[in-house]
């Protein structure tokens, strides 16, 4: 809403934005980083999903309606930009209590102590590559700051990452640049968070962990470079909490999932880059994002067709809500599946690679339409009356899968394509545990970036 009428007023076209109590805060943040602080907006009282008709009726005449007026006959007052440092300017000096205490309190820092950015150690970064620090990776929404080397080398360091890191930072840094992976939308109120997937020969020279607690904090590559994603995100994005951050409750940032390329090399199965079209010799990181992560445990695993039975059921079982984005974008939904090698040697030996496990599970990973029926037009309002699925499917708001017959008991796929299952292999190679991570659709789709080695290292 507030962007479009960012494009109204651009035009000379008054407008007013309705909005949310509980969201005037990110609106207004959204409207500066769109270089129009003083973007009209009306105030909806309370939230609409939970009043009825009529009470909503009341609090629009009563509040609403007036600010509408105001905003479309009236010309906003002149609201002044905020002045940010240049980014080389010393910003503050003092004890290393000192530096985290202002760093805290001007909102750079997420709450854990940060290493100071200094000259030194920036340039320290910056020797690890040949790109320009000025260099221009994009722009990020929704403060639509530049993402340049420079930034990506301060909050690199701020994270507690090495100086080698560099090249994978600057990777993650244009995935999150990229406009295919949105991350305008990365504030959404169901607290999406971002999991960055590390692929190639990258992940043994770095010294990522892939192995037992390969999502566990506590390796200083997986937790630092993972740290790097949501301060990135927080700092040059202005994605801060309460403002055009509305998590409703919030999730903490994750550590980088480096794949075990070891295993996929005996397997003969690709990588998550590979996937999407890099070779075996490239590094590259792939970021999305994901609602939340559930273990499928003590999998048996002497069996595949059994096995194969079972992960399919922990994927039906921890995909809920998110069913709408099937619906309202056109089959977004991005499941990953990650398997430790145990699993996926399993696989393997009788045949299977992993094309065929995913089609495997896209024919079992199925529910009743009527179930995604009651997720997307009864228990939300995303897709108000109640319609069924065959309807939806002849709107064109939904793949064809889920139209081909009219009985509400049929089972349908949780994802349109097998090729939308998303499917790794990392974690502690003699358990046979898998781990399911459920994507939240557009808030984050993901996305794949080469990650670059410097042609020589700056002196």
């Amino acid at each position: 809403m507030v962007r479009a009428s960012a494009v109204a007023e651009r035009a000379g076209v008054p407008s007013s934005s309705l909005v949310c109590e509980g969201f005037l805060g990110q609106a207004t943040s959204t409207a500066a980083g769109l270089g129009l602080p003083d973007l009209p907006l009306a105030r909806l009282t309370g939230h609409v999903d939970a009043q009825s008709a009529d009470e909503l009726e009341r609090n629009v005449v009563a509040v609403t309606i007036d600010g509408v007026v105001d905003n479309l006959t009236r010309t906003p007052a002149a609201i002044a930009d905020v002045a940010e440092p240049g980014a080389r300017d010393i910003v503050f000096t003092g004890s290393l209590d000192d530096v985290n205490r202002v760093f805290v309190d001007r909102e750079w820092s997420d709450g854990l102590p940060i290493v100071p950015p200094t000259m030194d150690r920036v340039q320290a970064f910056l020797a690890m590559t040949d790109r320009a620090p000025d260099e221009r990776l994009g722009v990020l929404l929704p403060d639509r700051r530049e993402a340049t080397v420079w930034n990506v080398a301060v909050n690199g360091v701020m994270a507690g990452c090495r100086p080698a890191y560099l090249p994978v930072l600057l990777a993650i840094a244009e995935a999150l640049a990229d406009p295919g992976f949105l991350i305008e939308h990365s504030g959404d109120t169901t607290a999406a968070e971002t999991l960055v997937i590390l692929s190639g020969p990258l992940v043994a020279m770095l010294g990522f962990n892939t192995g037992v607690g390969a999502l566990r904090d506590g390796f200083q590559a997986n937790t630092t470079a993972g740290r790097f994603c949501r301060l990135y995100q927080r700092n040059v994005a202005g994605l801060l909490p309460g403002r055009t951050d509305k998590g409703t409750f919030g999730t903490t940032w994750r550590v980088v999932l480096a794949e075990d390329g070891d295993a996929l090399a005996r397997l003969g199965w690709p990588s998550v880059a590979e996937d999407a079209g890099l070779s075996r010799d490239e590094s590259a990181v792939t970021v999305g994002r994901y609602t939340t992560a559930a273990t499928i445990g003590s999998a048996f695993a002497a069996d595949p067709e059994r096995l194969l039975d079972y992960l399919a059921d922990g994927l039906v079982k921890h995909v809920g809500w998110e069913f709408v984005f099937a619906v309202s974008w056109g089959g977004s939904l991005r499941p990953l599946l990650i398997l430790t090698p145990i699993l996926a040697e399993t696989l393997a030996r009788a045949g299977y690679d992993k094309a065929a496990v995913r089609r495997a599970l896209h024919t079992r990973a199925r529910l009743p339409a009527q179930r995604i029926e009651r997720y997307v037009g009864e228990w939300t309002n995303i897709v108000p009356g109640r319609p069924r699925l065959i309807d939806l499917v002849k709107r064109g708001e939904m793949p064809a899968i889920y139209g081909e017959s009219d009985d509400p008991e049929r089972l349908v796929p949780i994802v349109a394509r097998a090729g939308d299952l998303m499917i790794a292999v990392a974690g502690d190679p003699l358990r046979t545990n898998a781990c399911t991570f459920v994507s939240n659709g557009m808030h984050g789709y993901p996305t794949m970036k080469r990650v670059r080695a410097p042609q020589r290292a700056r002196t």
